[in-house]
């Protein structure tokens, strides 16, 4: 039966990082699977949503409805978003069957120094507002099926592995 590796985390946590390896690793084992990140899904979706509280459970709620078609026509999912909502993640337990929920954890400090795509400093600037972690609060997964601390002591690929093998990692 397919599955659906939800990953979510902050920006910059590594969800589609770890994303892209899981999906290697699905790829090698021919299974049918498919990676849906959030940043590329919202331009699918024809870029119509903000980034305001409202937007994002919309967004997010898109997101798991995709991954339940896919699901359950047979193509396991890996979907890397941040998904900050329990709402949603109770949604998916309740009507994606096979359902497997990673949240990559990674220190504040951590988060600040990879700030990718500048969202964290920009805040800090009074640049961007609506930045989860900042001025939107993150509602922390209540019980996800795997934790994985992505601090940089363990590959992106590795991470992947102790996905497949349902196994968490709380650092060294």
């Amino acid at each position: 039966m397919a599955k659906t590796y939800w990953i979510t985390g902050y920006s910059g946590a590594g969800k589609t990082t770890v994303g892209t390896e899981l999906l290697m690793l699905l790829k090698k084992r021919e299974i049918s699977c498919v990676l849906l990140d959030g940043d590329k899904m919202r331009k699918v979706f024809g870029n119509d949503l903000g980034y305001t509280r409202e937007d994002r459970l919309k967004s997010a709620m898109r997101f798991s409805r995709l991954c339940e078609f896919l699901t359950s026509s047979g193509i396991d999912v890996v979907c890397c978003t941040i998904s900050m909502f329990n709402e949603v993640r109770k949604w998916n337990r309740a009507n994606i069957h096979e359902y497997v929920e990673v949240y990559l954890k990674v220190p504040d400090e951590i988060l600040h120094q990879r700030d990718q795509k500048g969202l964290y400093s920009s805040v800090a600037l009074g640049m961007s507002e609506n930045v989860v972690g900042q001025d939107l609060k993150l509602e922390e997964p209540e019980s996800p099926d795997i934790v994985i601390i992505n601090d940089g002591s363990v590959s992106a690929i590795c991470a992947a592995e102790m996905i497949l093998n349902g196994d968490s990692y709380y650092g060294e």
